[in-house]
């Protein structure tokens, strides 16, 4: 006999897997457990479920604990994107993150230099992204006093950026921990700005510039989701463009010509310059 789980759980067991908290990992769990057939051929399958629905259940308790009784490893989301650089000890995380933002961090030549999670700002072209230092992976990183939070902080990313070094342990932790989150291989002496593109590259996202007519376009850009509109932009420029919208124009690689008298419904690209017209 085979298991045949169904459609409500294959759905409930990708939503555990796109989860990106252990409170959503964990609600997931449990709508896999109330949905999982309940037969002798399924065993295993409860089992491991039985069994990730204990650590989730703990892993959250040890969360809720670190955020009652220390505010210093709560980080709250900044700019279009957050990217969390994952390494092992002396794998060069921290001159990473200090050539990406000139944060002022402690570099040194001994290993657990980083004791906390350390943000900078990677300004790319005008759009501002959150980057940060995750304290060294270790073996059972999960186990450790702040791995839980750490963890967390990973969870909530949407890239990382792994150096080059141990990877074999740190793949073997993100597994372990049900991390899915887009990882990018970076080497330690890497060229910068090959880093910085390829960071970006990895988002999703595209810059979008907006002018007004007769002038020079505005600086800095804002990012969009690639696959966005004009309707999406006009509603991040302000609250009245889209009921007001009337036609736009545009300069950029989704143009046919130079000026082009777009719709609402233009789908832009990375580097578009767009002019609102409304009524």
């Amino acid at each position: 006999m085979t298991v045949n789980p169904g459609v409500e759980y294959q759905l409930a067991e990708e939503g555990f897997q796109n989860a990106s908290t252990a409170e959503e990992k964990l609600k997931a769990l449990q709508k896999m457990w109330s949905t999982v057939p309940k037969h002798k051929s399924s065993e295993g399958l409860q089992r491991q479920i039985k069994q990730k629905l204990s650590k989730y259940k703990n892993l959250l308790r040890k969360e809720k604990s670190f955020k009652r009784g220390s505010s210093s490893l709560s980080i709250k989301k900044e700019g279009s994107a957050t990217i969390s650089i994952l390494g092992a000890p002396n794998s060069g995380k921290s001159t990473l993150l200090k050539k990406l933002t000139n944060s002022n961090v402690l570099i040194a030549d001994y290993p657990f230099s980083t004791v906390k999670p350390e943000v900078g700002i990677l300004n790319y072209k005008g759009i501002l992204l959150q980057i940060i230092e995750i304290p060294a992976i270790t073996e059972n990183f999960e186990e450790t006093e702040k791995g839980p939070m750490y963890l967390a902080i990973i969870r909530m990313s949407d890239v990382l950026v792994v150096m080059n070094q141990d990877l074999k342990l740190i793949k073997k932790e993100l597994k372990n921990n049900d991390i899915h989150v887009k990882s990018l291989i970076v080497d330690k002496d890497e060229e910068l700005e090959k880093v910085r593109d390829k960071i970006w590259n990895s988002l999703g996202l595209i810059k979008v510039y907006t002018k007004q007519p007769g002038k020079k376009f505005e600086y800095p850009p804002l990012s969009l989701k690639k696959g966005d509109t004009v309707r999406e932009l006009a509603e991040r420029v302000h609250k009245d463009f889209v009921k007001n919208f009337k036609f736009a124009r545009i300069w950029g690689k989704s143009a046919k010509f130079e000026g082009q008298r777009i719709g609402i419904d233009h789908k832009l690209r990375d580097e578009d310059i767009v002019e609102f017209h409304t009524s």
